[in-house]
């Protein structure tokens, strides 16, 4: 019992990681499309962005989490 209630708990903390790093990607896409001359390290900023969003919802998915369930 103890063990389900700690996977819940880190399954809802996963959740939330995901929600973050998709609203940081999301405005970090925003300023570069808006930018007259995006600088480099903007570019690498939204890869690396992209990057851990991606990894987020890979890592749901083998967990075979869904946010209709919370």
């Amino acid at each position: 019992m103890k063990k389900r209630k700690k996977q819940r708990e880190v399954d809802r903390q996963l959740l939330d990681s995901i929600f973050y790093a998709e609203a940081e990607w999301k405005k970090l896409q925003n300023i570069i499309e808006n930018s007259i001359e995006p600088v480099q390290e903007s570019q690498q900023k939204l890869q690396l962005a992209e990057a851990k969003y991606m990894f987020l919802l890979r890592e749901a998915k083998h967990r075979k989490i869904s946010v209709l369930r919370y």
